[in-house]
């Protein structure tokens, strides 16, 4: 990839002599987008009416997220820090008790990142070569927030890269920069969904650009505007097919309704192990999922949408549940229900009344690895299985409510602008 803004020079090209590569680009863009379009409308993805049309939404949203990563964040000498997976760029299942940032960067660069932490109670720095989509992924170094010292309300500074200092200084973090890093990704962790301040994070490179005296950059040219759009419909164009592939594949692994235990993600982040039940449930019928209560640092039941892997409705609806929000029950176990109609468990996951879905287990800095069970049970048998206390018991409709108030109140501050 080129790292330097062209003229146009070096591809010879005339500005009177009609469209150059930034035309042509624009237009394979388009032409994938329309491919898009098409592709979506075949028997592998999900077809009812209801899902094409989230099929079309997420179509325009990956072009906006992905065009703005490739138009916006190309240049690793002058990083800045996109938001993905908010409310409006999902994609690969995104965890919602999240918030996404990922920045542009070179292996042999030195960039300091400096931030506050505010409500945000744990991130996770992850230093990749790609997307997990893309021909060549995967993670060479992770770290956390914890690992680091650095808590809630705390200021912090990261220098990434350079040689290691020769002596330490409490205020600043080195983390080296293994070869092949061309990504660094952030992950922070909200628990409680509180009406607070989020986090802050800005980057900037030390080694080749003085903030203060380097010059501005050069006009762009047809050259870079064309590697730019070939960037973004590249990433457009796996992100489409590899979900709706990845998910396919995940459910050939076991049968639905019953779970595929929990595991490290091949070339994943080595703190984070994932289970999956894909569910399909009749109207009137339960999924209760049971495990013993994870000793871990973060964990997680959530529901996701097929094809897409957006998740479900999770601002307006319980379609995720944290430990923060999660009730034990008092044996130590925890139980979960998924339904379509709210069953008046506290522990209950509102599927939209969707006929079948993903659902995944998170479980992140542990010391021990639960393995989750689900039945289906008819909704009227549910009190006679679980007892009075199960699935953190009972709750009433303005509990629920108070909940659902408190969710989007938490959203509006999160991904405010």
């Amino acid at each position: 990839m080129a790292e330097a803004y062209g003229t146009g020079a070096e591809a010879g090209l005339d500005p009177a002599s009609g469209p150059g590569p930034d035309h042509a680009a624009w237009q394979a863009f388009c032409d994938a987008l329309k491919a898009a379009g098409d592709r979506i409308l075949e028997s592998d993805f999900p077809t009812a009416p209801e899902d094409r049309a989230e099929g079309f939404r997420h179509l325009a949203q990956q072009a906006v997220c992905w065009l703005t990563w490739g138009v916006g964040h190309l240049d690793p000498q002058d990083p800045r820090f996109m938001r993905q997976n908010d409310l409006l760029t999902r994609w690969g299942g995104p965890n919602v008790d999240n918030v996404y940032k990922h920045a542009r960067i070179d292996d042999d660069g030195v960039y300091r990142i400096r931030g506050l932490m505010h409500s945000c109670e744990e991130f996770l720095l992850a230093l990749r070569i790609g997307n997990m989509h893309q021909e060549k992924y995967g993670t060479l170094h992770e770290v956390t927030a914890t690992d680091l010292g650095i808590g809630p309300g705390d200021a912090f500074e990261l220098v990434l890269g350079g040689p290691e200092p020769a002596a330490e200084d409490p205020a600043v973090r080195w983390i080296p920069l293994p070869p092949g890093t061309r990504m660094v990704a952030i992950r922070e962790y909200y628990y409680d969904w509180r009406e607070t301040e989020p986090a802050v994070f800005t980057i900037e490179r030390l080694d080749t650009r003085d903030p203060v005296s380097a010059p501005p950059p050069p006009r762009l040219s047809p050259v870079r505007m064309a590697e730019q759009l070939h960037e973004a419909r590249s990433q457009f164009e796996r992100s489409i097919t590899y979900w709706n592939d990845y998910q396919r594949a995940a459910r050939a692994r076991g049968d639905d309704n019953t779970f595929i235990q929990p595991r490290t993600e091949p070339k994943g982040l080595k703190g984070l192990v994932y289970g999956f039940c894909f569910y399909r449930l009749a109207p009137g019928e339960a999924l209760v999922v049971e495990c013993e209560a994870p000793v871990a640092r973060y964990w997680s039941y959530q529901l996701y949408q097929l094809g897409w892997f957006e998740p479900v409705e999770s601002i307006h609806r319980t379609g995720g549940l944290n430990h923060r929000q999660t009730a034990v029950d008092p044996d130590g176990r925890v139980r979960v229900v998924v339904a379509h109609a709210d069953p008046g468990s506290a522990n209950w996951l509102d599927t939209e009344g969707r006929p079948e879905g993903m659902l995944t287990f998170r479980c992140a800095w542990s010391d021990n690895r639960p393995e989750p069970t689900a039945r289906v049970v008819r909704l009227d048998e549910l009190p006679g299985v679980l007892g009075p206390d199960g699935a953190g018991g009972t709750v009433a409709p303005a509990r629920r409510a108070a909940h659902i108030a408190a969710r989007r109140a938490n959203a509006a501050w999160r991904f405010r602008t």
